[in-house]
């Protein structure tokens, strides 16, 4: 479904926290990362397998290899913690949503968003896929499971807060234990140092996260789309969240966009890119309407790091706190 996949660049230094803080306004910014790739926490680490761990499915499964890795989810989380853990040669296919530089070159064994080919998978000869609940389909695991292919799924929920815990699972999973403490330490450190610079500001911003893949297919964030998480990290309110939506995804319409009343729209540079940039934007149903329309209050940045949630998120935290507050 979601592809997490204007040149501004955006410091990231810290806004002191006051009243006063401007909020972006009269145009598009880019909230842009100094490098894309993740920091390995190690180079070379040695696994220590076996490791039997308790998959999100409920099942039991028994991890005997970890040299030729496959990491499919929809954000692109678990290929990009593989890759931080010093395991980034290891991995042999990732999901569409995993392009980071560093692993952009590697098969894309879900090239029409989470749809995942069992043959192609099998081709890669995995010793072991990392997964989650938003990609594949029952068929497809079962036909894994049936070739002998271990799979783990892990939490689909994207959080601040659990954060470091889906690191460390998947480095329990890859055994790697020692490794995935120091770069859950590391990241939940990123994370606290960039949300404690936030301004105060009374009331909060309120920011909607659109997703844009073309005109065909708009839709407004509301909770659980893993936007709200960013959104409320940055002290701000969720736009779609506050306007009464129950779903992660709706379709943009006049009625929702104008319910939501956002003062900010925060989009994926791709799917800007897609509708024709800043204009195209304001031309979907209800957008100009918005205060954030009005004012042309736009951020957007990279689809390969915005949700991808895993090691960046605390330099995404401090990229869009710095772009947001000026």
């Amino acid at each position: 479904m979601l592809a997490i996949g204007l040149i501004t660049s955006i410091g990231l230094s810290a806004c002191s926290a006051t009243d006063s803080t401007d909020v972006v306004s009269g145009g598009n910014i880019t909230a842009t990362l100094a490098e894309a790739n993740p920091r390995p926490i190690a180079t070379d680490p040695h696994p220590k397998l076996p490791v039997t761990v308790h998959s999100f499915d409920g099942t039991d499964v028994t991890v005997q290899d970890s040299s030729r890795i496959i990491a499919v989810d929809r954000f692109g989380t678990l290929a990009q913690t593989v890759y931080a853990l010093g395991l980034g040669d290891h991995l042999v296919g990732r999901s569409t949503a995993a392009k980071i530089p560093a692993i952009a070159g590697l098969p894309n064994i879900t090239p029409n968003g989470e749809a995942m080919s069992v043959e192609a998978i099998l081709a890669l000869h995995p010793t072991v896929l990392l997964t989650d609940t938003t990609t594949g389909t029952p068929a497809v695991f079962e036909q894994l499971h049936a070739a002998g292919v271990p799979i783990v799924f892990f939490d689909p929920a994207r959080t601040l807060t659990g954060t470091g815990q889906q690191i460390q699972a998947i480095a329990d999973t890859l055994g790697i234990h020692d490794e995935g403490v120091a770069l859950a330490q590391r990241t939940t450190a990123e994370i606290a140092t960039a949300t404690a610079a936030l301004p105060a500001m009374n009331p909060k911003l309120r920011i909607a996260f659109v997703y844009l893949r073309g005109t065909a297919l708009t839709m407004l964030a509301g909770p659980g789309s893993g936007a709200d998480a960013l959104i409320t990290g940055l002290g701000a309110e969720d736009a779609g969240t506050a306007s009464g939506l129950s779903e992660p995804f709706v379709t943009v319409t006049s009625e929702a966009m104008i319910a939501a009343r956002p003062d900010v729209l925060l989009v994926m540079t791709d799917g800007l890119d897609s509708i024709g940039g800043t204009a195209g934007l304001l031309k979907l149903p209800g957008i100009a309407q918005t205060p954030a329309g009005h004012s042309r209050r736009i951020i957007d940045m990279s689809d390969s790091v915005l949700l991808s949630f895993g090691p960046n998120t605390g330099r995404v935290l401090a990229a869009l706190r710095s772009a947001t507050y000026r």
